[in-house]
């Protein structure tokens, strides 16, 4: 916890840049706050909330680090650090903003703060598993923020992008963001339960839908108690949306088309239960585990398995 006798003596003591980056980072050792969100640097995550308050960009001069703050911006930057420990609010319901695939995007507790691995799927433009340019129609179920379905618009500009989500309330921030980005013409946000509102087939169905288990739920960290569990938990073994989704995936699918989803953790879980299913998981070069893929075809030939 960070006192307000200490919030009192660092505003009266820190003066440069350099001063609030060591005493943030330090603020941050000393609460243990949980980092997951985007960060995994006590240093970047005082760097984060700093350049917000102080309107800067990431790539700003080193030489900034000896400029001297205003007593305004001082006091705002020890504000969010208290909260930030105090109350164990991630740094991007802070600052209302995160990024993902180089894009900006706007956040709050309506919606999970985007850190998702697919990020490097849609870098590369899902190759070599598609060819980018015979992409015409994506799905993003449980879109949140929309910053899958935002980033496979940018990665894809010639495909057509629904933005699915049971939650208005997260459609609400997906449709700020879409308009953020001027995409309004290109993405289009979607209220429905898994795939009821999905129109016609996709080329790809792309998700990162609630997976956490009963057991990782009751032993989450505070910040992530701060994100909605309507996108996080998913029944006694996180897999209650997942049996869904590939049991119904085919219908939505297009003839060559694919399901990319993450499941986090419960990948294992899943190999116990789906011991003959041919899941393709990927490797990602910035970690992340638990994305698979499956063809149409692969989830037409296990649909028993599926439903059973």
């Amino acid at each position: 916890m960070i006192s307000e006798q200490e919030q009192q003596q660092a505003c009266a003591t820190l003066h440069t840049v350099r001063d609030c980056l060591r005493w943030g980072e330090s603020a941050l050792r000393r609460g243990g706050v949980f980092l997951g969100h985007g960060t995994d640097d006590y240093g970047d995550e005082t760097l984060n909330l700093l350049l917000h308050v102080l309107g800067l960009p990431w790539d700003s001069d080193p030489r900034l680090l000896d400029a001297r703050l205003l007593p305004m911006e001082r006091d705002a930057f020890v504000g969010l650090m208290t909260r930030r420990v105090n109350e164990r609010l991630p740094a991007a319901y802070l600052s209302g903003r995160a990024w993902f695939c180089g894009l900006e995007f706007r956040v709050d507790e309506r919606v999970l703060v985007p850190r998702s691995p697919l990020a490097e799927l849609i870098e590369q433009r899902f190759e070599p598993w598609l060819v980018p340019e015979q992409v015409g129609r994506v799905l993003d179920l449980c879109t949140g923020s929309g910053c899958i379905a935002i980033a496979a618009a940018c990665a894809l500009p010639h495909a057509e992008v629904d933005a699915s989500d049971i939650s208005e309330a997260a459609l609400a921030v997906c449709r700020d963001n879409i308009a953020l980005h001027g995409l309004e013409s290109q993405v289009r946000p979607l209220l429905g339960d898994g795939l009821s509102a999905a129109e016609g087939r996709y080329d790809l169905i792309i998700s990162n839908p609630p997976y956490v288990d009963a057991a990782d739920m009751a032993s989450l960290p505070d910040e992530y108690r701060h994100e909605p569990v309507l996108a996080l938990a998913s029944g006694d073994d996180g897999l209650d949306f997942t049996r869904r989704l590939l049991r119904e995936a085919p219908d939505y699918l297009a003839d060559q088309g694919v399901l990319i989803v993450e499941v986090g953790n419960t990948w294992e879980t899943m190999l116990g239960i789906w011991p003959e299913v041919p899941f393709f998981w990927f490797e990602f070069e910035r970690g992340g585990q638990g994305v698979f893929m499956l063809s149409r075809e692969q989830l037409l030939a296990h649909r028993a398995a599926f439903a059973a």
